[in-house]
């Protein structure tokens, strides 16, 4: 059996009774980084193998960790933070385990857009979930079929690029259009700034950026037409 384990995304207190559980009776423990994964653990006492599994190695030993799971271990896969397959390594794992009946079990828990959409203001009755923008190839089409979304979408993004992403969403979808950046969540100096894109962009010019980011940024407002008969 494959259980997929949400952590916390920075504080060690936000992970679920049943998470916990989960990471001390499985056979191994499947982790983005055994370096941070091992902090966690530690943190509660929990000694389980530790096993790499990330962006790097997964098209290569997916197959082999099925054929383990097939055989009768029971793991678990956690990331360094947040639900896996979130803009992080499972999709291959658990679709090969669905291929070969091998019980797959996501258990509820951490995801950073969820915080960063919630306490945006914006619109959250409708929204697209984009992940991370791509660097180069495919970068100005998907900003242009974005420009004129209406829903509410939202994007992850590296400190290192947060400026060139703002400035392009500025290009792209206009300098007033409302937004909510969201860095360090959970953390002691989580930070959310909300403004417009513009205000954004200059915000996080004046500054050091760290931590990952959630950018939240509302749709493009629909045009009534009107007419007084």
């Amino acid at each position: 059996m494959l259980y997929l384990v949400p952590t916390p995304l920075g504080n060690l207190k936000d992970i679920t009774l049943r998470a916990l559980e989960v990471l001390q009776q499985v056979d191994v423990i499947l982790c983005e980084d055994t370096r941070t994964s091992s902090k966690l653990l530690q943190h509660y006492n929990i000694q389980k193998p530790l096993s790499p599994y990330h962006q790097h190695n997964e098209h290569k030993i997916f197959e082999h960790v099925a054929d383990q799971l097939a055989v009768g271990k029971t793991m678990a896969l956690v990331t360094d933070a947040g639900t896996p397959g979130i803009s992080d390594p499972a999709f291959l794992l658990v679709r090969e385990c669905n291929k070969r009946n091998i019980k797959v079990e996501c258990l509820p828990g951490p995801a950073a857009f969820v915080p960063a959409l919630v306490n945006s203001g914006l619109p959250i009755n409708r929204f697209i979930f984009e992940g991370f923008l791509p660097l180069k190839k495919g970068r100005h089409t998907l900003f242009t079929q974005l420009a004129t979304e209406e829903r509410t979408m939202v994007f992850y993004e590296s400190p290192v690029r947060l400026l060139k992403t703002l400035k392009d969403l500025v290009a792209y979808f206009g300098a007033d259009r409302p937004c909510c950046i969201s860095r360090e969540l959970t953390k002691m100096f989580e930070e959310n700034y909300r403004g417009t894109l513009q205000q954004a962009y200059d915000h996080f010019s004046s500054k050091a950026i760290k931590g990952e980011i959630v950018m939240v940024v509302q749709g493009k407002e629909k045009f009534v037409h009107s007419s007084v008969e």
